[in-house]
């Protein structure tokens, strides 16, 4: 059943947090989910109407925690699951919502999905990224660049493949074409929305459906390697997807979604948050962000 939504995130003020070095409660040197707890009081000081969590998932933290190794568990250095219930209760309680960052372009290459699906082409795991046969050659399969650095393709020799990467090596990018991985991507969302959370930040949902050929690219700065993110933005079933996501999990609760489209213009974005399209309640849009950059990107000195 469709619930009615009443967009009063529209009329909210946001906090972003970041764990790790917002208050450490326990004296380890680390921010915690108490401390945020801890806290509540004076964010509410503040006159913020709600608290946007940076990942706090189980992650070997090669990427801040945006390379998740289990959608349903706490990075036990922020705390546990009972911690993270007491937040959204003393949140909840001081009329504060809480929003999630979630991550569902990549995961952690030690989440279980890929620690299957790198080991061979026929389990049940082995399409939940994007691998491709190496060239004639044995050469990555484009000349793709990744935004860290160096060829967004690596090779795992069990399958005799290259997995995709558009971030660090360990975050191998999904298979958004495989429907099955799709919903188990809506069930980590469900899990979440069952316990009462108020809304996700999707981080770098706009390179969620790729063009599929990745060809070569144009040499950029003659680094060997292509500009990163070609064909990887705003991809053919970008919008089919959002979609699915909204029919499936988000039109059953009274939430905020809420977008990162890294490489969107701002006609692109109007297709998103456009209330009819049934997509996205807001984004962040980076075209002011990119004048800028360098030609190696936001990670290069150029």
């Amino acid at each position: 059943m469709t619930k009615k939504m009443n967009n009063w995130w529209k009329k909210y003020v946001f906090y972003e947090i970041y764990t790790q070095s917002f208050k450490d409660s326990n004296g380890d040197g680390i921010g915690d989910l108490n401390g945020i707890t801890e806290s509540l009081d004076y964010l509410t000081e503040l006159g913020i109407s709600g608290i946007w969590l940076t990942p706090v998932y189980k992650s070997p933290m090669i990427d801040n925690g945006y390379d998740i190794s289990s959608y349903k568990e706490i990075n036990s250095d922020y705390g546990t699951m009972e911690d993270f219930d007491q937040l959204l209760r003393s949140a909840h309680q001081k009329g504060l919502k809480i929003i999630m960052d979630l991550v569902v372009n990549h995961t952690s290459d030690q989440h279980k999905w890929f620690m299957e699906s790198k080991k061979s082409r026929s389990n049940a795991y082995s399409d939940y990224y994007i691998w491709r046969d190496p060239k004639q050659d044995g050469s990555a399969p484009s000349n793709l660049g990744s935004v860290f650095g160096g060829s967004a393709w690596e090779y795992v020799p069990a399958r005799k493949q290259y997995y995709l990467h558009l971030f660090e090596k360990r975050q191998p990018d999904l298979n958004w074409e495989n429907s099955q991985l799709r919903q188990d991507i809506y069930a980590t969302m469900k899990f979440w929305l069952d316990k009462g959370i108020d809304g996700f930040r999707m981080d770098s949902i706009s390179f969620i459906s790729k063009e599929p050929d990745f060809k070569n690219l144009s040499l950029l700065n003659q680094e060997g390697f292509g500009a990163y993110y070609v064909g990887s933005a705003n991809g053919p079933k970008l919008h089919e997807y959002i979609k699915e996501m909204h029919e499936e999990i988000l039109s059953k609760y009274d939430v905020v979604l809420i977008g990162e489209t890294p490489h969107t213009t701002s006609t692109q974005a109007q297709q998103y948050v456009d209330p009819r399209n049934n997509e996205l309640s807001m984004l962040f849009q980076f075209d002011h962000m990119h004048v800028d950059y360098g030609e190696l990107g936001r990670y290069s000195d150029v």
